[in-house]
């Protein structure tokens, strides 16, 4: 009797009555119904599940405090009409650190009219060795001999040798001079400086690698000639090429400031210019935005996105009022951003599934009940009119 009105008062305590199956209706449309909202249900929490099996990003912006950093900058460029052996590299920031003719790290691929690639090879500091060739004093070098090569006047010590072009061709830059006629220059002349520029007449060049400068706002720059300082400007050697124009269509394919990171997008990427004037500069002004990608296993990628603004300059042929070339002009922003990835919390996705079924019974609860006592009153109609 105890045990009976244990139970009795439990049921009393019931907040979810049932009603009896003798005032159950099963109808037709209440099948399609149900089966319907289960379809949904079921496609709901399909697309919950994933969202909870998938991380989420979290974005931060946040003051960009670092200081004495390096910046990685990774480039591949392509110019159609300029051949390898005119085109350099040269990069140079407010902090006064410059980089002339940059040959390090850099990889550089003849390519035909085509595209088709006819050489590849790395950018190296010197030139090859050469037999007998001129000495300091005027003689050829003899077996018992060390080589000494002349600077030809670009000296700046009795000691000093040039024992190939490009050391000659630097001597004269230190100098402020310009080296019209490397035929004149025996090291030039051997080493086939110019028949090197008169192969490659017709060529273009595809350049690629990575430059480590400061993190401060600077430029860098592909421009034709060997570059020099003259009165404090920065100049580029153009009379060794005995040219009037320079093509400097290119086509950027890759431009990223910093490692890859999911979800990256770099406006640059696939750029390509067609010159229109004989001679042009093309300038990029890029805002460069510090970023730190954070992925769900706790592992930090330093990197950055940027924007980008472009301009042209032209000039007419015979009149180099603007040195040609691609330059991009690159500032860093004071604000740094941080992606997270996370994932959602298992009680969030209870709680979501847990609304979903609640939120699917009831609307289909409703639509079934309106549709129900609309048959229901649609009959009584039909049911009254025919016994009218």
């Amino acid at each position: 009797m105890m045990m009976e009105s244990i139970i009795g008062k439990l049921r009393s305590l019931d907040a979810y009555p049932k009603i009896n199956e003798d005032f159950y209706s099963r109808t037709l449309s209440g099948g399609v119904i149900t089966l319907a909202s289960s379809i949904v249900m079921l496609l709901l929490f399909i697309s919950e599940l994933r969202l909870y099996l998938h991380s989420v990003t979290e974005t931060k912006l946040v003051v960009d405090t670092s200081r004495g950093e390096r910046l990685r900058i990774n480039f591949d460029v392509t110019f159609p009409a300029l051949a390898c052996s005119m085109v350099s590299l040269d990069a140079m920031d407010i902090s006064g650190e410059q980089h002339l003719d940059v040959r390090h790290d850099i990889i550089k691929k003849r390519i035909d009219a085509h595209g088709n690639v006819i050489e590849t090879r790395p950018d190296t500091i010197g030139g090859p060795k050469i037999e007998r060739p001129l000495q300091r004093h005027g003689g050829r070098l003899e077996h018992n001999e060390t080589y000494c090569g002349s600077c030809f006047g670009a000296e700046t010590s009795e000691d000093e040798c040039c024992n190939n072009c490009e050391e000659v061709r630097e001597a004269y830059r230190k100098k402020g001079w310009a080296l019209s006629n490397p035929d004149l220059v025996d090291q030039c002349k051997r080493e086939g400086f110019l028949q090197m520029i008169k192969d490659e007449d017709g060529e273009g060049c595809n350049i690629y690698g990575f430059l480590d400068v400061n993190k401060v706002a600077g430029n860098f720059h592909f421009a034709p000639g060997k570059s020099f300082q003259q009165s404090n400007v920065h100049v580029h050697d153009l009379l060794a090429f005995q040219k009037d124009s320079f093509n400097i269509s290119h086509t950027i394919n890759r431009l990223a400031f910093g490692d890859y990171f999911p979800g990256v997008v770099n406006p640059l990427d696939g750029v390509e210019w067609i010159q229109q004037t004989p001679n042009a500069m093309y300038q990029y002004f890029l805002k460069v935005v510090p970023t730190v990608f954070t992925d769900v296993n706790g592992h930090a990628i330093q990197s950055n996105q940027f924007s980008v603004t472009e301009h042209v300059k032209g000039s007419e042929l015979g009149r180099l009022q603007t040195l040609p070339g691609a330059f991009f002009f690159y500032d860093l922003s004071p604000i740094k951003v941080t992606f997270t990835e996370t994932h959602v919390s298992f009680l969030h996705f209870l709680t979501n599934v847990c609304a979903i079924v609640g939120g699917v019974f009831t609307v289909s609860g409703i639509i079934d009940s309106f549709v129900y006592h609309g048959q229901k009153a649609i009959k009584k109609k039909m049911e009254i009119g025919k016994f009218s």
